[in-house]
């Protein structure tokens, strides 16, 4: 996994924290669907909500593609949180857009891929929130059974499990994220969000959330 520049990832966070798109609760932590307890909770959805904060997203997905994926030729969001990452970064690029379910629809024309992806076309896909990465990858694999190339994947925030970074190299595609929870907790501390003794705590469950806390 790669992440953009140390100073774009920590303005990300910042963003993300101001408008708490992410929240951290060291001290009370939430439940995930999974069960898996949590002091982090991310919803990058409300940044729709906020044009300045979802352009800088969307200019700094631009800048990914165009130093690690210049030969791209659409723009693919996972539906639904990167659908409309996806059309903004597509419009500054000025390519196709499309979006991938992450099944195939029961009814129809049961299509998974919406909108024109053709093989052998070269496709970035975009996503807002990697936990295991189970679902990107997905995505991506849908794109090579229609014959097309997935040269990447792009997030906005990565929680920088390591089962994902396997998940990525065992599936061949690359992973590029604007911010990650290091410089979540960074820009946290230096926002007063959180306090120093915390961390430890915070980094602790990155390492293993299953266990966190039991």
């Amino acid at each position: 996994m790669t992440t953009t520049s140390k100073s774009l990832a920590s303005t990300i966070a910042n963003h993300l924290l101001t408008i708490q798109a992410v929240a951290l609760r060291p001290n009370d932590p939430f439940t995930w669907t999974s069960g898996i307890r949590s002091p982090i909770y991310c919803d990058n959805r409300l940044t729709m909500g906020y044009p300045e904060i979802r352009n800088a997203i969307a200019e700094g997905f631009a800048q990914l593609v165009r130093e690690h994926a210049p030969d791209a030729e659409v723009i693919a969001g996972t539906a639904t949180a990167g659908i409309p990452h996806a059309a903004w970064v597509a419009d500054k690029l000025g390519l196709p857009m499309a979006y991938v379910r992450d099944k195939a629809k029961g009814h129809g024309k049961q299509n998974q891929i919406e909108g024109s992806i053709k093989p052998g076309q070269k496709v970035v896909v975009i996503e807002d929130l990697i936990s295991t990465g189970g679902s990107s990858i997905k995505a991506a694999e849908a794109i090579r059974e229609v014959g097309a190339e997935p040269m990447a994947v792009m997030a906005i925030f990565s929680y920088e499990f390591d089962k994902a970074t396997a998940g990525f190299a065992e599936a061949n595609v690359p992973l590029y994220t604007l911010s990650n929870y290091t410089a979540l907790i960074e820009a946290a501390v230096e926002m007063n969000v959180i306090e120093e003794k915390d961390v430890d705590m915070l980094q602790a469950w990155r390492r293993d959330p299953a266990t966190w806390g039991v």
